[in-house]
């Protein structure tokens, strides 16, 4: 198709590139869920606001709308409804628990380099990590109480990776 010569046909032109583009990549454009993914990041926390009936009723009301319990009886909630953090698709949440800790995590549809990248540029930190057991894992420790996570499985070969907040372990 020949490039208009006209401001206009030009605007209309560009305009339909970003739309094509647009629709190629669907993802570009969806937005993450922001509690949630500041609650997986240790920005915020129902640990810190847990005695909030209001906002923990919010909260929950939130999660069964779009989550439904895994039927493991885990304590894990998969999404009803399309819903995302950090750039990629959720696939699981924990509302109370980060492995054996008491916090909050989210597993999400990314390998380790590109959930750690995301994580680092959210938080404006390096994450600490190492490899064992067959998982790479990373932590970062934000205050009292508020530890951000990632672990990814086959030594961060993985295509999901589990990100989350630790307030503490249960011992």
């Amino acid at each position: 198709m020949p490039i208009p010569h006209d401001p206009l046909g030009r605007a209309l032109l560009a305009l339909a590139s970003i739309a094509a583009a647009a629709a190629i990549t669907p993802n570009a454009v969806a937005a993450d869920d922001a509690q949630l993914q500041r609650m997986a990041l240790c920005q915020d926390s129902w640990f810190d606001w847990k005695d909030d009936e209001a906002r923990m009723r919010r909260f929950v009301s939130d999660v069964e709308s779009r989550f439904e319990e895994v039927p493991q009886g885990a304590g894990g909630f998969r999404p009803k409804v399309s819903v995302q953090a950090l750039g990629y698709p959720i696939t699981q949440l924990y509302p109370q628990s980060v492995g054996m800790g008491v916090g909050f995590s989210l597993v999400v549809n990314a390998d380790f380099a590109s959930a750690r990248s995301a994580i680092e540029q959210r938080l404006g930190r390096p994450l600490i990590c190492n490899t064992s057991d067959g998982m790479r894992a990373c932590e970062l420790k934000l205050g009292e109480k508020k530890t951000a996570l990632l672990v990814t499985g086959q030594n961060g070969a993985a295509k999901t990776s589990l990100v989350g907040c630790y307030y503490f372990y249960e011992k």
